[in-house]
């Protein structure tokens, strides 16, 4: 794991200290090593802060050449099939002199060109220089893994194109985008290509871009995309589980392999215990496990944790929170640059922490629940079209739009407020954040002119990702996997593990386990009924141990509305300096007080003291 950053000049040569701004923003992600590369035009930049995990040796540091010298790459991330895939490129004639990951990378974009990303099993982020030929022009070409594991910034104008692994390593304006602000506002992060700072923009997942480096110009294509349900008609529930479990175990298998120590991530939740169980199953040494605890909290659920590592025999390691408070965000935020609201990043960032302190590569539990139907946002909504499905959708859009009306906070509000579209449509329409009446008092007048009939484009975005399944199940579990895995829980993961140069690998995330449980699992398989998740359930019951209550949901949970309300109304609104212009801080306050009075405006207002943090990185 690492941090790449360039720069290019499409006319005239790079500045001299070109990568000073980015070598010294992304030392956190890479504190092993640093390298920078200057092309012979003088027209190129790359630069590359070096997490050793995979070959520590000299032979792998970046940015690294083609032997040939046409081709130099900078790569952020693993390919865990790297040994099979060099087994094939030394079949055709090529000999490599590390035993990394990198060096397979940019022999396999050598033969297959951009092909090759079909082949790679792995989570990245790169960028490679083609100096050209003669009949070839010189470009820069650019990806980014399936999923959106690793991050891909960067700016473009006819002068110059720069690229980063955070926002804050690239030199923008600080401008708001207020479209996108519209969409942080609403969903809790900002999605596909939209950033938070005017005329930056995000590589999107399972996307490659090349930059003609002769005129500039700049094509972007998506190389890979979900695969439509289409099971067996007579698809059994064992061997579906057979298979699931398989490929979590070969999955796990790889992201165990490194040239360092690794531990996984133990929540005690299902996702993250079935890992710990694979992981135990494939290993020939104990695993190591880590959780944190909230003494005399009820979101303190350490015990299960224990229960799983102790039936695995793992070396197991707790992190107890004996007074915390909303003082955690200070620590988290100097990493904080373009905001998510998701205020689990604060104990993942503690865990995260706690594992560095023993490895440097954590497995995760992430992807499970897109994958295998584990939001309770499923079985709630099929639930709500059994119990509603009869009420005219004229009658419930009323009712949904009276709700909104209300107070942000108030019991029920949301709940109703959610059924606009529809019991199946709740997860675009009760979004725990500001919706779009709630957006139209937080925002000031001259920014709702603005954004016009767009101010409901967040939801938009939504219902696009929602139309491309084929039943209501399919429906939501390729939404979640289109937004907020890529958008939130992945910018999470990525964020608060590299804060402590930690590398973070999410088995649930292989592509032959994502193909397969979109494809080829029925969404009856997944819910059915009150019960989520079947398969992992069947898997449950063959490996984690008997007296685990695996109908639990629970992942690195803290209690954000308790911390809230301690700080007071003083305490909150001296933590909302520095919010952009067009947030209306009366609304804030009005926020603040129903809060503090006993309201659930917890989320949204986590979500403004994540913004306000960004805010003032970018403006100190």
């Amino acid at each position: 794991m690492c941090g790449i950053y360039g720069e290019v000049s499409i006319i005239g040569s790079l500045k001299k200290s070109w990568w000073r701004h980015g070598d010294t923003a992304l030392i956190h992600r890479g504190p092993d090593a640093s390298g920078t590369w200057i092309s012979g035009c003088g027209r190129v930049g790359l630069g590359h802060r070096r997490l050793s995990v995979i070959d520590l040796s000299e032979t792998s540091r970046q940015p690294m050449r083609s032997p040939d010298g046409r081709y130099t790459i900078v790569f952020n991330g693993e390919l865990y099939n790297f040994a099979e895939i060099r087994r094939e490129l030394q079949s055709l004639g090529h000999r490599f002199v590390s035993t990394g990951d990198t060096e397979v990378l940019i022999a396999a974009y050598t033969v297959w060109g951009e092909a090759c990303l079909s082949r790679l099993n792995g989570m990245f982020a790169f960028a490679i220089h083609d100096k050209g030929t003669s009949t070839v022009p010189a470009s820069l070409f650019f990806a980014r893994d399936r999923a959106g594991e690793k991050p891909f910034y960067f700016s473009h104008s006819p002068n110059e194109f720069r690229f980063a692994s955070e926002v804050k390593a690239l030199a923008h304006s600080g401008n708001i985008n207020l479209q996108a602000l519209n969409h942080y506002l609403s969903l809790g992060y900002v999605p596909a290509d939209l950033c938070l700072f005017e005329g930056v923009h995000k590589l999107p997942p399972a996307h490659w871009g090349r930059l003609d480096l002769m005129t500039g110009e700049l094509i972007t294509r998506r190389y890979w995309a979900l695969p439509a349900n289409q099971p067996l008609v007579t698809a059994n529930g064992e061997a579906l589980a057979d298979e699931a479990g398989a490929l979590l175990e070969d999955s796990v298998r790889l992201r165990l392999v490194a040239d360092v120590p690794v531990g996984v991530l133990l929540s005690g939740g299902l996702d993250s215990s079935l890992v710990v169980a694979a992981a135990a199953r494939v290993s020939s040494t104990p695993v190591e496990t880590f959780t944190i605890a909230l003494p005399g909290s009820s979101l303190d659920e350490a015990h299960h944790a224990e229960k799983v590592a102790s039936y695995f025999g793992t070396r197991h390691h707790v992190l107890p929170l004996d007074k915390p408070s909303l003082n955690l965000l200070d620590g988290l935020a100097p990493f904080v640059d373009e905001p998510i609201a998701d205020s689990s990043i604060l104990p993942a960032w503690l865990v995260f922490g706690l594992a560095r302190k023993q490895v440097t590569v954590a497995l995760g539990g992430d992807g499970g629940d897109e994958l295998f139907g584990g939001y309770s946002d499923y079985t709630t909504s099929m639930a709500d079209a059994r119990r509603w499905g009869w009420v005219p959708p004229p009658v419930l859009r009323s009712l949904a739009g009276a709700a909104s009306l209300l107070p942000a906070g108030v019991r029920g509000r949301n709940r109703v407020a959610s059924l606009r579209g529809g019991a199946y449509q709740q997860l675009i329409w009760g979004r725990p954040y500001f919706d779009s009446q709630l957006r139209r008092r937080v925002l000031k007048s001259g920014a709702l002119a603005e954004l016009g009939a767009g101010l409901e484009a967040p939801e938009r975005f939504l219902l696009d990702l929602f139309h491309q399944g084929t039943d209501p199940l399919d429906n939501m579990t390729r939404t979640h996997f289109g937004s907020i895995l890529p958008d939130d829980f992945l910018v999470k993961v990525d964020r608060a593990s590299m804060a402590h140069s930690l590398e973070v690998r999410a088995p649930f995330l292989d592509h032959r386990l994502i193909e397969f449980a979109f494809g080829r699992v029925p969404s009856n398989w997944k819910v059915h009924g009150g019960e989520s998740r079947r398969l992992e359930r069947m898997l449950a019951k063959r490996w984690l141990p008997p007296d685990l209550d695996i109908n639990r949901k629970q992942g690195f949970s803290i209690p954000i509305n308790e911390w809230l309300r301690s700080e007071g109304e003083r305490g909150l609104m001296a933590r909302m300096e520095g919010l952009p212009s067009m947030i209306n801080l009366d609304e804030v306050r009005r926020l603040v007080r129903g809060h503090i009075a006993g309201r659930a405006n917890g989320g949204r207002l986590f979500a403004l003291l994540m913004l306000a943090i960004a805010m003032r990185n970018i403006h100190p």
